[in-house]
């Protein structure tokens, strides 16, 4: 079973056999998911938050990055793609409970870069809480 079918096994549940622990922890509920298209969902937890109680920009960051690095994953190439960088802009914040949502994008596909784009929504998609963009590399296995 390729990668993207083994994602859309797990629509509408959480994605509890990611190959990466960092997404285990994160435990998201795949909403949808298409090659080079993904949309998760994630319930904001305590340990998450910053000392004011939002989001702490570290974890928007590391869901940005761990969702597209899923994404990579849907596009059922035989090379490993690992990001080269991420650029992160920030609009909102959610609170402890919060229901948020990522959705990824590509952008680009070549030969040996893939750039993808994130943006992570409040739960009914009517406030924009963070935007991603990550340009990542193709290595050969």
């Amino acid at each position: 079973m390729d990668r993207l079918a083994q994602l859309q096994q797990f629509i509408g549940k959480e994605f509890d056999q990611s190959p990466s622990p960092f997404m285990k922890w994160l435990n998201p509920i795949v909403i949808s998911a298409e090659e080079g298209h993904l949309e998760f969902q994630y319930i904001v937890r305590p340990e998450w938050l910053n000392p004011i109680g939002n989001l702490h920009g570290g974890v928007t960051a590391a869901i940005i990055d761990d969702i597209i690095g899923a994404t990579m994953f849907s596009l059922n190439e035989k090379s490993f793609i690992t990001t080269i960088n991420n650029v992160i802009d920030y609009f909102s914040t959610a609170k402890e409970n919060d229901i948020i949502v990522a959705e990824t994008k590509i952008i680009k596909r070549g030969k040996q870069f893939v750039n993808a784009h994130c943006e992570i929504w409040n739960a009914d998609k009517t406030r924009l809480i963070a935007r991603g963009t990550s340009n990542l590399f193709k290595i050969n296995s």
